[in-house]
């Protein structure tokens, strides 16, 4: 995947933020699934990182938010410290007031999305995320994780401590080896894949047979 989204950018001329772009609106439509289909007052907390995982997350509040749900975003980072195309998006969320002011309780939303982590994880999450995750988890509210379960392993499978325990997890364009691993189940749960705008050229370049996979729906259930 790390080569896909070089490839997109180098090659094909599809900027970071156009698959940011549909990366979070992605997974607002699969947050309104899980909500029903029927978003509108209901309370969606976002929870961030630095990286641009985190931009995906803020791209989905940004569009729950205009579907009227009650949508909160907190930032387990320093806003400083985000990166160039994440940041921007931060600055949108600002104008919008969706920053949360204090910490949002977790247990009293009807739905958590998980944008803390992407696939670049090495090693355990640690400071800020780490609790977090660990909130999640003990919220017993359900969780719609973005790409990967933030803490988990996604070429192994193997989870870290903590890794958070999704009810779901939308992937992006192709379902990362990790994901299908039997370690990662409990904490994947139902996995589905989004279509981010990748051409079936660069597939075929890498000699990968992905084929019209997303010609009924941009978002698929994965066996």
């Amino acid at each position: 995947m790390a080569e896909v989204d070089r490839r997109m950018i180098e090659e094909f001329g599809i900027q970071l933020v156009q698959m940011m772009e549909n990366a979070g609106r992605a997974l607002a439509e699969q947050a309104s699934r899980m909500l029903g289909g029927r978003p509108a007052a209901r309370p969606v907390v976002v929870l961030c990182g630095a990286g641009n995982n985190g931009g995906g997350g803020m791209v989905a509040a940004r569009h729950l938010h205009n579907r009227g749900a009650r949508v909160q975003v907190r930032l387990a980072a320093d806003p400083g410290k985000l990166k160039p195309v994440p940041a921007q998006q931060w600055r949108v969320l600002e104008q919008l007031g969706l920053g949360a002011a204090s910490d949002p309780d977790l247990t009293r939303v009807d739905l958590i999305l998980d944008a803390l982590i992407g696939y670049g994880l090495r090693g355990d999450p640690r400071a800020e995320v780490a609790r977090w995750i660990e909130r999640a988890n003990a919220s017993g509210r359900p969780i719609l994780a973005l790409d990967t379960p933030s803490g988990l392993d996604t070429t192994t499978g193997r989870p870290g401590s903590p890794c958070i325990r999704a009810t779901a997890t939308l992937t992006l364009a192709l379902p990362k080896t990790g994901l299908l691993e039997l370690p990662a189940k409990p904490y994947v749960g139902d996995l589905y894949v989004a279509d981010i705008g990748v051409p079936p050229e660069l597939y075929r370049r890498m000699g990968i047979e992905a084929g019209s996979r997303f010609e009924g729906d941009s978002i698929l259930a994965v066996d």
